[in-house]
């Protein structure tokens, strides 16, 4: 299993940096990790209702879940620029970005409940 993870971890790191070099930061906004993050909760939760759904191999869902989505979404990352913008004043952005995030990524998951 450990393959597994290790292989769509890699996936979703290569992923992740594709994203994070593609989508530029503006006003110290890191909407690249905001997107990411978004994202990734929309994949985990279509692929956890997914396999409610149907009988899908457990080496495929370690794969996505743990190794994909592991490496693809960024907590640490978000976590670290919320400090960065309070550190640097931006107490609107580091709340506003903190809870567009949260708030986005419940949205995701939802939109993924009703896809499935």
């Amino acid at each position: 299993m450990y393959i597994f993870v290790a292989l769509g971890g890699a996936l979703g790191s290569i992923l992740r940096y594709f994203i994070s070099q593609t989508i530029q930061t503006k006003n110290n906004f890191p909407l690249s990790t905001l997107l990411i993050n978004v994202t990734g909760a929309f994949i985990i939760a279509f692929i956890s209702f997914y396999a409610e759904e149907k009988n899908i191999n457990e080496k495929l869902l370690v794969f996505l879940k743990v190794g994909f989505c592991g490496g693809f979404t960024t907590f640490s990352t978000f976590t670290f620029e919320i400090y960065n913008l309070s550190n640097a004043g931006e107490n609107f952005y580091s709340i506003f970005y903190a809870v567009l995030s949260l708030f986005l990524s419940i949205i995701a998951i939802n939109i993924a409940r009703i896809l499935i």
